[in-house]
């Protein structure tokens, strides 16, 4: 569990983030959601640890992590597993190599260790026969594939994922959104997803938060966004002819 309490970020004269709170649950995908400028990229990178809040505090299972050392912030930070937009990978590394390398940086494991961590998070996201294809040599979902594989290899506590959709068509995004929920639901991670893809709010969206102007403006679970009457939230939400078709037929129904 994450517990963010309070928190707010500015650079120079410009406030990010005011005085944001909320608990991101365990073995649930938590999503953030939000237009563009509205501090999603900015909350996400205070989690991970990458910017300091100027003021609040974020716990990590109970333990606060600006009052921790540094060595325990390090040690910290090898338990989260972060999917980047792009996915990273590393092109001159084959995909056995790009899930192999947090072990090998990190750990102190033999390579027949490693070997065998490396083969299970690959089966687990079905990849079982791309051990020696480079990232040019697989299609953009299978690339996002490997790049939840790397995330995962540690086992991490804590995962990230920043548009893990990105460029991918809507039934390959599906299957991502699936695999993410899933390893969340199977290994108990706390799983924070930054997103601005609908489709995933609906499909897994099972604790949302609705960032705008670096305010949170609402949270609630994708069967509560439909029935919320913020209008910031609903502007945002029901943007697309579908999704205004969705909410027309919920309330129709309703009456």
């Amino acid at each position: 569990m994450i517990e963010v309490d309070n928190i707010h970020k500015s650079f120079g004269d410009t406030h990010i983030l005011k005085g944001i709170s909320s608990i991101f649950e365990k073995g649930k995908t938590n999503l953030i959601i939000g237009q563009s400028g509205s501090g999603k990229t900015v909350f996400l990178k205070c989690l991970l640890g990458l910017f300091t809040p100027d003021e609040g505090t974020i716990s990590y299972d109970g333990k606060i992590y600006a009052k921790l050392s540094a060595s325990e912030q390090r040690d910290l930070r090898q338990e989260m597993g972060m999917v980047f937009q792009g996915s990273a990978l590393f092109d001159s590394m084959t995909v056995e190599g790009n899930v192999m390398f947090p072990l090998g940086m990190f750990t102190k494991q033999s390579k027949s260790e490693m070997q065998d961590r490396v083969d299970f998070v690959l089966k687990r996201v079905n990849l079982v026969d791309a051990h020696h294809k480079f990232p040019s040599e697989i299609s953009g979902g299978m690339q996002k594939r490997v790049a939840i594989a790397r995330a995962i290899v540690m086992n991490p506590k804590y995962l990230f994922c920043d548009e893990p959709n990105s460029g991918l068509d809507p039934k390959t995004a599906i299957l991502i959104d699936n695999l993410i929920h899933e390893i969340t639901q199977e290994y108990d991670i706390t799983t924070v997803i930054n997103t601005h893809d609908m489709n995933s709010v609906m499909e897994i969206g099972e604790k949302i938060i609705f960032l705008k102007n670096g305010l949170k403006e609402w949270e609630g679970s994708n069967k509560e966004i439909f029935k919320t009457e913020n209008e910031a939230v609903t502007d945002f939400v029901y943007s697309s002819e579908l999704f205004k078709k969705v909410r027309q037929m919920y309330i129709e129904e309703r009456n």
